[in-house]
């Protein structure tokens, strides 16, 4: 069953559209997912729909649009890479829109758990140490996580990178596991965007969302601290 488009307000009662999907049977927890710099696509709705088949109650937040935006009908459109990259750099890389995540984590009864990829990867990152209300974080290729290494997650966080993505060196991977030598980071052998359809990997992506799953059942007593 697809989900269906949300309302959000942030506390300083900004308007936040969303994608939102509820379980059909018993409920596991609540989902923030958080998009890629393309916004709220059709993966990122097809994906929400699925994770709810898996008893999660999701909302995807849009991170960078206006309320009246309407969500993408293409995964990527290069076009507007430059101004979608703007929007990104302009908003500190997920750091602007830590608002809007909360404001989906609290729309969500507990435990809540929060997924990003790419854009939505750094933001993950972001709110693992500033947001509060999350049991814990799955962060899919963050290419700006290295530039928050001095973050701290409060919860249970994994992080999930390709060998051979051509956006994020080696050495910031190596730089993000020296500030943090405890934190479980996975190596794929894929590149970028492996588990959207423009660089999918299906090994890579199975076994990436079978961790954060058996990550998220594992902490699901979490009382959600950060």
């Amino acid at each position: 069953m697809a989900g269906a488009a949300l309302l959000l307000t942030t506390a300083d009662g900004l308007a936040v559209s969303a994608y939102h999907a509820a379980p059909q049977d018993a409920r596991r927890g609540g989902l923030v997912l958080l998009h890629a710099i393309w916004g709220v696509t059709p993966h990122i709705r097809a994906l929400a729909d699925q994770l709810a088949e898996q008893g999660y109650e999701v909302i995807a937040p849009s991170l960078l649009d206006p309320a009246d935006a309407p969500f993408p009908t293409a995964d990527t459109e290069p076009a507007i890479l430059p101004q979608r990259m703007a929007l990104g750099e302009a908003g500190g890389w997920g750091l602007a829109a830590l608002d809007r995540v909360q404001a989906a984590v609290d729309a969500l009864a507990g435990p809540v758990f929060v997924i990003g990829f790419c854009f939505g990867g750094t933001t993950a990152w972001l709110a693992a140490s500033r947001c509060r209300g999350i049991a814990a974080v799955s962060a899919f290729y963050g290419g700006d996580i290295v530039r928050y290494t001095g973050e701290t997650p409060k919860v249970a966080t994994a992080l999930h990178f390709g060998k051979t993505d051509a956006l994020i060196p080696p050495a910031d991977v190596e730089a993000i596991a020296a500030a943090h030598p405890d934190l479980p980071i996975w190596l794929y052998e894929a590149g970028h965007a492996f588990v959207a359809p423009n660089g999918r990997h299906e090994d890579s992506a199975r076994l990436a969302m079978l961790r954060t799953l058996q990550l998220f059942q594992r902490s699901a007593g979490g009382k959600g601290e950060a």
